[in-house]
């Protein structure tokens, strides 16, 4: 048997109920088809990086299984024909189910950090002039070294 890891996000227009038999029907099909379900962790409601549907926000699920390798094929049939599920990736563990981790958490400002810096102005023109004025004097090095063939 091999290890999977399986992260789906479901719409979050459903229920508490329907979401909770959503994710009871994708363990269900696992245990049926000879896998089992190791840990299924929620994450809960976050923000897509970009719509899915017009849709701006999606309820996160992974689920840890060991299953034989024709399941994932058959999970993400399921995956595609159920209306609830936005978007899901079915991958392969090498080695042991890692333990739990957390989802990342959104940025929140410290009320007491310093304010950012005025930006620094800019150099005067006559600070660039100078390097300006070396550049020609590269080229003419070039112009002046012989010119070898190679034959």
């Amino acid at each position: 048997m091999n290890k999977y890891e399986v992260m789906y996000v479901i719409d979050t227009a459903l229920e508490d109920q329907a979401r909770t038999d959503v994710i009871n029907r994708f363990s269900g099909i696992v245990e049926s088809n000879g896998g089992k379900v190791e840990r299924v962790d929620e994450w809960g409601k976050r923000r897509l990086a970009y719509a899915i549907n017009y849709k701006t926000e999606g309820y996160y699920v992974l689920m840890y299984m060991s299953a034989p390798s024709d399941l994932p094929r058959e999970l993400e049939r399921n995956f595609k024909i159920s209306d609830a599920i936005l978007r899901y990736l079915v991958t392969r563990l090498e080695g042991e189910i890692p333990a739990k981790r957390e989802p990342v958490k959104a940025y929140v400002a410290r009320e007491d950090a310093p304010a950012a810096e005025p930006a620094k102005e800019e150099a005067p023109a006559a600070e660039a002039a100078p390097a300006e004025a070396e550049a020609p004097a590269a080229e003419e090095a070039d112009a002046e070294a012989p010119e070898t063939e190679i034959e």
